[in-house]
């Protein structure tokens, strides 16, 4: 059996993300076997022990994720264009009065925000950012299966055979699309809920059976429901809440 980079059994493992991993390896807060490692790139046997110092558990514990009911015209990570990122929208005035989070907001809260699943300039609705590497891993990782749903508004025809390739049987850059859970929500509007977020995926799906997307809005990322979290406003992820 092959070694396995540290850092890399730690994320496999959900204990943090590999930048993370490096950095309480630098620090000396990784012991492998009840040993410290210090070495940056350092290996260890897939079956060995990995436990994190308690300096490490407390950092990741302070650690923010923030939902945000992102609008049209954001973009959800860098400025680009002259697109304002939806980063921008957070401040102490922009806090839903209905968070039901002890925390008090920080300026440092703001440090490190990882997007756990873009949403396009052109959608609006859940957004996740986060500075905990494990909760990123957890819903944008290659092996996540945290399911996201949409409500589509959409304009042309859709036939039986159209909604049964929306479900299943459609290909993106050469590659099959996993199965996915798609209804009429109402007349003139769908349900999605996929298991993977390929660049502009929906709208994409929808030209492929004849159809175009006129709104497109994320109301739930596993169990966390945008619920009645105003346009533009934002809130903590709660410790009871999970994806």
């Amino acid at each position: 059996m092959e070694k396995v980079r540290i850092s890399k059994l730690m994320s496999e493992r959900g204990l943090c993300s590999r930048r993370e991993a490096d950095s309480y390896i630098e620090r000396g807060w990784v012991k492998v076997d009840g040993v410290v490692v210090s070495e940056l790139g350092a290996k260890a046997y897939p079956g060995q022990v990995i436990t994190l110092e308690r300096a490490a558990q407390a950092q990741q514990t302070s650690r923010v994720t923030i939902l945000i009911n992102k609008p049209v015209g954001y973009v959800s990570g860098q400025a680009e264009k002259g697109y304002t990122p939806a980063v921008a929208l957070i401040d102490a005035r922009s806090r839903d009065a209905n968070d039901r989070s002890p925390l008090r907001f920080s300026r440092a809260h703001l440090q490190g925000l990882a997007v756990a699943g873009r949403l396009d300039i052109d959608s609006q609705g859940l957004l996740v950012l986060t500075q905990d590497g494990r909760i990123a891993r957890q819903l944008i990782g290659e092996d996540s299966d945290v399911d996201k749903e949409y409500l589509v508004r959409v304009q042309g025809r859709l036939d039986e055979r159209g909604l049964a390739l929306l479900n299943h049987g459609l290909s993106l850059d050469g590659k099959p699309l996993r199965p996915a859970q798609v209804r009429w929500q109402n007349d003139d509007q769908l349900c999605f809920i996929l298991r993977e977020g390929k660049k502009r995926q929906i709208r994409r799906m929808c030209e492929l059976v004849g159809l175009r997307v006129v709104g497109l809005k994320r109301v739930r990322i596993g169990r966390v429901r945008l619920g009645n979290l105003p346009q533009g406003q934002w809130r903590y992820l709660r410790d009871d809440e999970r994806f």
